[in-house]
Parts: structure tokens; sequence; C-alpha cells
């Protein structure tokens, strides 16, 4: 059975969505069958693999409410052993729909049990909040992975999201760990030596050593409909993201 992980944390503009992409891709790339979720109602993830968000048949929406096969909503990808389980705005919905359903924090665990078995790794894309879309995806992984920016306000937030993981463990996930804390956007500046001394000493190992750059093909290559690795494989964020991926292989 493959495993789940989670990308999450309920700040915005932290890096959340170019990891799922580009961490799957770079799985993917690395021989492992991955299925990338998204599910935040944005679409950024779906846009961000060369899918029209405007133009689907099936969605994630359609698999949580609609009882939709998850097998009928996903997608290929350009990248071989990467497939994608689309959003966009109809997922909104989802957040009132679920509202009134019996055991409402376990359907995407549920929707998600039919397809384990094909992939190596699935990799959820959380929105940036604290909601119940994103409560169902702690409920259905086996562990999270925390992008952090180093800028001021990185440690804004954290606290109360380890707290959320800590709960979701001790009342609907009793499995779910965190996998580690990821350091993106990093610039040589002291302010980012600053952050990353910080986190690292608040949170010591649980820090990927793998440190994501400011990098500038990271921020064309969704534009273009392609994670980093196929846009400039050479390229500083290309080559953090494949370190990313061999490092969280090591963890499980």
């Amino acid at each position: 059975m493959g495993r789940v992980t989670a990308i999450a944390n309920q700040k915005g503009g932290v890096g959340k969505t170019t990891t799922a992409v580009n961490l799957a891709a770079c799985l993917a790339a690395g021989g492992r069958s991955v299925l990338l979720a998204d599910f935040d109602p944005q679409g950024n993830a779906t846009q961000g693999l060369g899918v029209n968000k405007n133009t689907l048949e099936n969605t994630v929406y359609d698999a949580l409410v609609n009882g939709v096969a998850m097998e009928e909503v996903v997608l290929p990808t350009e990248v071989d052993m990467l497939r994608l389980a689309p959003s966009n705005r109809d997922l909104v919905g989802a957040e009132v729909e679920l509202v009134g359903v019996e055991r409402r924090e376990y359907v995407l665990r549920d929707r998600l049990a039919a397809v384990r078995d094909a992939y190596n790794r699935i990799i959820i894309d959380c929105p940036p909040s604290l909601s119940l879309l994103t409560l169902n995806a702690l409920v259905a992984a086996d562990d999270v992975i925390i992008p952090l920016q180093c800028e001021y306000y990185a440690l804004e937030g954290l606290s109360e999201l380890l707290q959320t993981v800590i709960l979701v463990r001790d009342k609907l996930n009793p499995s779910l760990r965190v996998l580690g804390v990821l350091l993106t956007m990093h610039q040589h500046t002291n302010l980012s030596r600053q952050v990353m001394e910080d986190v690292r000493g608040y949170l010591g190992g649980k820090v990927f050593d793998t440190v994501i750059p400011r990098n500038v093909t990271l921020s064309e290559a969704p534009s273009f409909g392609k994670p980093v690795i196929l846009y400039d494989l050479k390229s500083p964020g290309a080559q953090a993201y494949m370190a990313l991926a061999r490092e969280v292989i090591s963890r499980g």
C-alpha cells in the first residue's frame, strides 16, 4: 500500500504547491508511481502540471461529494509515472456540503483507499488554511511535510499547525507523523541564515537537510504548465527538489 503525504501550512505563499508539484514530479522521475491530489480549490497544482482547471469533466470535488470513483478523476501528466487528481473552484462547495456528512473527516481517506495500492506515494496539496479540507487531508495521510518560508514570520503559526497535527493524531489518525519541515525561499542573506538557525534550533532533526532556494525557474515553470525538472533540470530549484525527493525516500 502506498504512503500518503500531505503538504500543509495554513499560511499562504510559503511554497506549498511548488513543493507538492515538484516533489511529486521528482519522485516519479526517480521511478516511483505517484499520484498528486490537488486538494486546494485554487487549483494551482492542477495548472502547474499543464491541465486546464476550467474544462475538467471530473475533479476531486466529484469524488468527495458526488460519489465519482477516484479512478475516473485521475489524469495522466507529462511525467510518465505521475498522475493527477485535479481540482478547481468547485471544491469550495465541499466545505459546506461535507459538514452534515457522517464521518466527514474521513471522506478523503475513504476515497483514496480504492487507489492506494496503485501508487508508491500519494501527495496531497492542502489549501492554505486549517479547514475541513485540510483536516480531511491530515486524516488521510501517513505523514505531513510542512513548508516554512525563510522569512521573519516563519515560525508564526507553526506551533498552531503542529498542535493540529497532534490533535489529529490523538483523536482521528494515530499513525500520522511529521515527516519533516522544509525550509523554502532561502536567500543568501543574514535574515535567511538566522531563520534557518532558529528553526533548526527549535525543531532539530525534524527539519529536512535540503533547503529550497528562492529561484526564478521555480516561479516560471508553473506558467508553462511544467514541473521544474521538465522546465530546467540543471537549475538550482530543480536540483534542490531532486535532493528533497531522495531525502523523503530515505525518511520512509
